[in-house]
């Protein structure tokens, strides 16, 4: 009786798992060695696109933040002056805007300068500043994301 296990590999089979070595393939990620080359690691199907949604989210949970903080800051901080109101309003409308321009690489160092934009408004208002360290670590969070999976 000839049974899967005794019959030769032809060229035209391929060796599965039930052959001896079959299963792992030389230098892949079965055998743990280096992925080929052209071969991304992260394990996403569109590292870039993952990417783009990160930064493309950060920007716009900031918008959002930015824009729902104005009047908590009013009632609680008191004193927020219509200068401040206006960097808010415009560092909102950045971050939208820096949202759906997320793949154009400039994008990601506008996204870190609008964080000192908005760690300098903390000079209107110390609640500012606050908001400021907490989105300049997120974004700094972000960066990080963004260059392990793209390298």
């Amino acid at each position: 009786m000839t049974g899967p296990q005794q019959r030769p590999a032809g060229p035209h089979e391929p060796a599965g798992p039930e052959r001896p070595g079959g299963a792992e393939q030389p230098g892949g990620a079965a055998s743990g060695g280096p992925a080929p080359a052209g071969v991304r690691r992260s394990g996403l199907r569109n590292p870039d696109k993952a990417v783009r949604g990160l930064g493309a989210g950060t920007m716009a949970l900031e918008a959002l933040v930015l824009l729902l903080a104005i009047q908590p800051i009013r009632v609680v901080g008191g004193d927020l002056s219509g200068a401040a109101i206006g960097a808010i309003v415009a560092l909102a409308v950045a971050c939208v805007v820096l949202a759906g321009m997320m793949r154009r690489p400039w994008a990601w160092h506008a996204g870190t300068v609008l964080q000192g934009l908005l760690l300098l408004s903390g000079l209107l208002h110390w609640s500012l500043f606050a908001l400021g360290v907490m989105f300049a670590l997120v974004w700094a969070y972000a960066l990080h994301v963004r260059r392990v999976i793209l390298g």
